[in-house]
């Protein structure tokens, strides 16, 4: 104890402290998932966030996701807070839909029958109230209890499960819907009488039946087949998330697949000239995809504009150590081409990104620049369990976890960078490892400090958690300085769980020098299943790791597979759409920068 409140103590001094202006991020975002309640009678414990729907009211954004009774401000989608509201409903949110219409903020739950409609005018006091205390049942929809007996072509399955609520610019509101492996999403003009004052017992009305919209076509689209990189195309694809935007007169019918579960999970769109359809698949899908890097999964998410007219794309990132559907939820840049292609851009998706203070020049990017200085970097830790040792704290896998003897303060890890490049921000991720936790307490709340050094003798604070008063299990600190820094020590106060657990300890800035050369050699041979492409490049020696980037043009390689160093240079993509011809090119990158793009290659249907 003595050396632990000695080490505190030193830390009163700070000269380089996290910057309270920040103004990047890095995924996972850093809010304060809440713990999961569902498997608590199995003892199953961890933290979890699915599904966002984020849309901008007012002057602030507001973030909804699966199971977190409440949901997140923010004025900058930077730094965000947890609102709890008045009325919520008692068996939480699921994959809910929200809309902005008539000055006010809508929020539908995901149902298997009618439920209420919430709305608020004054979300950031977290003040709801119901907009209607029951839904109208789906048209159609009928309840169907027999294993393995589908539905009569004019039955719908109960819902409305996922839903998404749009509004046109004619004033019109649309809901659509559905989660399935077996059935499609739906649509529907609904009458949300904006123009009533009847209070909470008003009855809607679905204006038009339930159109069926659209299904999985895994034979034709490699990127909807199940599994880890696609790999378990017998078994069933979910089809899921709808969510609805419009761009210069065309509708963008987006939703998400194959399923939650693995690295793939992934963002497809269908593109119409009415709300309500005909929608064409578009060929250059998926747009939101993200199987390779520390963060995997870019699915089920929303797409919004910021307050200057730059448009993001929200996805849930995959982790799944404690359960099958313990989760993330990312943030990604996004746009239209001018000829109405959309586009999602995932490269260096779980590196620092700025959010821009104005809108975005054609080809600017939000990608900082800063690059990963940890990996694979040796950690010594003052304690760990025998089968979680430090050196999981470095290797870009948040399925591996350092755990510690005892969750005490005063326990640190000390990461040796190997030189001195300068640091610019730092990511904390912690772990579940059997912690005991099923619901929010007072007591969850992440404390620490972060200490820099050059010599491994002489200490700075880079940033002084110790009086937080939110979790952050995946916190990300920008320093208010660049700091030429060689080791970075991480100081433990406390956190809710039972163990302390961390996954991994990611610095980022820049090295001196020049960055890798561009990659050469590179080869696409489509596969006999066209579905499938082997990409194979030469080696850059000293690079930390690779983008394979493709698409429909030399300058729309807006997929991305992030690969290390250590992994093959040679893998086979299968993501793609039959009949469909692309280009992929090859970057290297290191601690010092990103390499030109290889050769522009063609994959060849």
């Amino acid at each position: 104890m003595r050396f632990t409140l000695a080490l505190l103590a030193g830390l009163a001094v700070s000269p380089c402290l996290a910057s309270a202006g920040q103004r990047t991020y890095a995924n996972p975002i850093d809010i304060d998932y809440r713990y999961n309640f569902e498997q608590m009678n199995e003892g199953v414990s961890y933290r979890t966030g699915a599904d966002p729907a984020l849309v901008r009211f007012g002057d602030a954004y507001y973030l909804f996701q699966t199971l977190a009774d409440g949901y997140w401000m923010s004025k900058d989608l930077v730094h965000w807070d947890f609102v709890k509201p008045d009325h919520w409903p008692f068996d939480g949110l699921v994959a809910p839909a929200t809309l902005v219409a008539d000055g006010k903020l809508f929020l539908m739950q995901s149902a298997v029958a009618p439920r209420p409609l919430m709305v608020s005018t004054d979300p950031a006091s977290g003040r709801w109230q119901f907009w209607t205390r029951l839904l109208p049942a789906v048209p159609g929809a009928v309840r169907n209890e027999q294993p393995g007996v589908l539905l009569k072509p004019d039955e719908l399955p109960q819902g409305p499960w996922d839903p998404g609520l749009f509004q046109d610019k004619d004033g019109k509101v649309y809901l659509y819907w559905g989660s399935s492996y077996v059935y499609p999403l739906y649509g529907a003009e609904l009458d949300l009488k904006l123009a009533s004052t009847e209070g909470e017992g008003k009855r809607l009305s679905f204006v038009t039946k339930p159109r069926s919209f659209l299904r999985l076509d895994p034979a034709n689209h490699g990127w909807e087949r199940f599994g880890p990189d696609h790999t378990m195309g017998d078994k069933p694809s979910y089809i899921e998330g709808a969510w609805m935007n419009e761009h210069n007169g065309r509708y963008y019918f987006q939703y998400a697949g194959p399923g939650t579960e693995y690295n793939v999970y992934g963002t497809g769109v269908y593109v119409g000239k009415t709300p309500l359809g005909p929608f064409e698949y578009a060929p250059y899908n998926p747009i939101g995809y993200k199987p390779g890097g520390f963060v995997t999964g870019a699915g089920h998410g929303s797409t919004f504009e910021d307050a200057y007219g730059n448009a993001w794309n929200t996805g849930t990132a995959w982790l799944g150590v404690n359960w099958t559907f313990e989760r993330r939820i990312d943030l990604f840049p996004a746009g239209w081409h001018d000829d109405g292609q959309m586009w999602v851009d995932t490269r260096f998706g779980d590196f620092p990104h700025r959010v821009p203070d104005h809108t975005l020049r054609d080809n600017e990017d939000t990608f900082t620049g800063w690059m990963l200085l940890s990996y694979r970097k040796p950690v010594v830790a003052s304690s760990s369990l025998p089968d979680h040792p430090a050196s999981t704290l470095t290797d870009e896998d948040p399925r591996t976890f350092w755990v510690a003897r005892a969750n005490q303060a005063g326990q640190t890890l000390t990461l040796d960078l190997g030189g001195t490049p300068i640091v610019r921000a730092v990511q904390v991720n912690y772990a579940d490892f059997e912690s005991g936790r099923y619901g929010d307490a007072p007591d969850i709340v992440t404390q620490f400090v972060l200490q820099g050094s050059e010599d491994g003798e002489h200490w700075l604070t880079l940033a002084d958690l110790s009086k937080e008063t939110r979790d952050r299990p995946n916190a990300y600190i920008e320093l208010e300085q660049p700091r030429k820094l060689r080791f970075i020590r991480y100081v433990h106060k406390h956190v809710g769980a039972k163990h302390l657990a961390i996954s991994d300890l990611r610095v980022f800035g820049n090295a001196d020098g020049a960055p890798p050369a561009a990659p050469h050699g590179v080869v696409a041979k489509r596969g006999a299943d066209e579905r499938d492409a082997t990409i194979s490049w030469t080696p850059v020696p000293g690079a930390v790791g690779y983008n394979v980037r493709w698409g429909l043009a030399a300058d729309r390689l807006h997929s991305t597979y992030q690969r290390f160093a250590d992994q093959p240079t040679s893998f086979t993509l299968r993501s793609l759409n039959k009949g469909v011809r692309y280009v992929v090119a090859v970057e290297a990158f290191d601690e010092r920068g990103v390499s030109p793009l290889s050769q522009v290659v063609q994959i060849v249907p």
